[in-house]
């Protein structure tokens, strides 16, 4: 059966692609990637003969057609995505359209942006004692989210929410988890453009999210982490330390000791 391959680049630096991602990016006679997402450092990897075709600017069934073609043709064929392509990556309907043209896809996972945002700022989303759950989602703008998915009542479990595709919402967002509960001084941290060398990192607090973002001109390409886990000074709180290095803590490969 013929074949293409998804491939998570990453969120931007062209060092966090995976080894397998590479491999196949340095051997596909034709790559295409978003141009306006993906770092062109990274499509320089691809071998010289190889034909590098730009598509932010193609439409669904315009791209779908350049795969099939090329895949018709013998040539083998990388479809290059930015972060994780299960993330927001739109690619249900491309392999939708492939199946029907008998073209097998294989998805090759990437590195999420919430994920290089995350070690940006240094912070674990799940802290023991505190949260032991992460919410990834996205505000309710010109993409609507289902009935039972709207931020406020994901809100309500207290967690630790990461934001995609959410900057221009930010008004939306403080007055939701304000519905939900959440205090004006929830720690809240923005990374833009995770991982790139422009990154910028924003901390700030939930009542002061929407004016820090706007002070600092993010209005795209920005993770939005919020909850207490995000609070800087965490790691000075003895209270929330994990069991499993815990000395008098027993599991498979250690006997825990009892204190003296």
């Amino acid at each position: 059966m013929k074949k293409i391959y998804i491939v998570g680049a990453g969120p931007g630096d062209p060092d966090l692609i995976t080894v397998k991602g590479l491999q196949i990016l340095q051997t596909a006679d034709v790559v295409m990637y978003t141009d306006s997402l993906v770092n062109e450092e990274l499509i320089a990897k691809a071998k010289p003969e190889a034909e590098v075709l730009k598509t932010a600017g193609m439409h669904l069934e315009e791209m779908v057609e350049a795969i099939i073609n090329h895949v018709n043709a013998g040539k083998s064929v990388a479809r290059i995505h930015t972060g994780d392509p299960a993330m927001y990556g739109a690619i249900m309907e491309q392999m939708a359209l492939l199946k029907r043209a008998d073209i097998e896809v294989e998805i090759i996972p990437g590195v999420s942006s919430v994920f290089a945002s995350a070690a940006a700022v240094g912070a674990e989303l799940t802290i023991p004692d505190l949260t032991q759950t992460l919410i990834l989602t996205r505000a309710e703008g010109r993409t609507p989210v289902p009935e039972f998915e709207k931020l406020r009542d994901l809100a309500s479990h207290h967690c630790t929410i990461a934001l995609f595709l959410s900057a221009t919402l930010t008004k939306k967002i403080v007055k939701e988890l304000q519905a939900a509960g959440w205090s004006d001084d929830t720690p809240v941290a923005v990374v833009q453009r995770a991982s790139w060398p422009d990154q910028k990192i924003v901390r700030t607090t939930l009542v002061n999210l929407d004016e820090d973002m706007r002070k600092n001109g993010i209005r795209k390409h920005a993770m939005i982490l919020a909850g207490w886990a995000l609070d800087p000074n965490i790691y000075e709180k003895d209270e929330y330390r994990s069991k499993l290095y815990d000395a008098t803590f027993t599991h498979g490969f250690r006997k825990g000791v009892k204190p003296q």
